[in-house]
């Protein structure tokens, strides 16, 4: 599946900015990325993070009282792999115990995901939440898949209900949130079991209406986790629509939990409060998109 994607940034600062330092993870191995920044870089930098993630440093040192970032790509995705068999994977004792001791390649880089980070704690409470679905000796894709759908039934979807600051706990508390707090709660609960799990950003295709045309910046960014399994690989799990992903995923950056892997973050100095509007438009080989008549 091939896919054209426009993501654009815009920060618009309430006075000057003096200077600034950003950096940005727009970028995909999947195919090819163009950015556009306005205004435009001093310096600017692409290499690869501590992850693998293509990523983007820049500096502007001009005052300026709006940013503006725009990423076009054009997106490559294989074909759709079969759906794993889930009741043939190992149980998740196993791969929890392999993952404790093993000293293959693959298995030591995949165990640093065991571990709590900045955002995806490790509690018993977030373990209790997900032992319904790791019942001694299950196959551990089965029960990621059940863990999916649990979350997707037990919370809401409310864009009001959270911040990017709300911590995992508040989530399991309120059961609401959007797709970042599902992702690093289900990667919480995960880790909380001694299993390795990562939060993978990226974007998801949607359809428009029946009839209607596909719009300019209707789209956003998406979050969703990949777990570990020894000799197996990673396999993805979207609990914000009860999925494991397949093309109409398309994944950018993976990374320990959101602040690895943000799409854009920085430092600036002046501007006072700022306002940011995120639009992304994503769209299929052979189709096109029309601007919305409120743009």
């Amino acid at each position: 599946m091939n896919y054209t994607i426009h993501h654009r940034t815009t920060y618009q600062y309430e006075a000057n900015v003096s200077y600034s330092h950003h950096l940005a993870r727009l970028r995909t191995s999947l195919g090819q990325t163009r950015l556009v920044i306005s205004p435009n870089p001093d310096t600017i930098n692409h290499y690869l993070d501590y992850f693998g993630n293509p990523t983007t440093y820049f500096a502007l040192t001009i005052p300026h009282q709006k940013l503006t970032i725009d990423a076009h790509s054009s997106i490559s995705l294989p074909d759709a792999s079969p759906t794993p068999q889930l009741d043939l994977s190992p149980a998740w004792e196993s791969v929890r115990d392999t993952l404790a001791s093993s000293t293959l390649p693959n298995d030591l880089s995949a165990n640093e995901f065991t571990f709590p980070s900045s955002i995806c704690p490790t509690s018993p409470s977030l373990a209790d939440y997900a032992r319904p679905s790791f019942k001694p000796g299950t196959p551990i894709l089965a029960a990621a898949r059940d863990l999916t759908r649990r979350i997707f039934e037990d919370f809401k979807f409310d864009n009001s209900a959270t911040t990017v600051s709300t911590p995992v706990r508040d989530v399991l508390a309120k059961r609401a949130g959007v797709c970042q707090d599902f992702a690093h709660l289900q990667i919480s609960c995960l880790r909380s079991l001694g299993l390795s799990a990562c939060y993978v950003s990226g974007y998801l295709r949607t359809d428009p209406p029946p009839g209607k045309p596909r719009l300019i910046g209707a789209d956003a960014s998406h979050a969703w986790i990949s777990l570990y399994v020894p000799q197996l690989g990673w396999t993805d799990f979207d609990a914000t629509n009860n999925v494991i992903p397949s093309t109409n995923h398309i994944p950018i950056a993976r990374g320990r939990d959101y602040l690895d892997i943000s799409p854009v973050r920085g430092t600036v100095y002046g501007g006072g409060r700022q306002k940011l509007q995120i639009g992304v438009t994503v769209v299929p080989e052979g189709e096109t998109a029309v601007e919305s008549p409120s743009r």
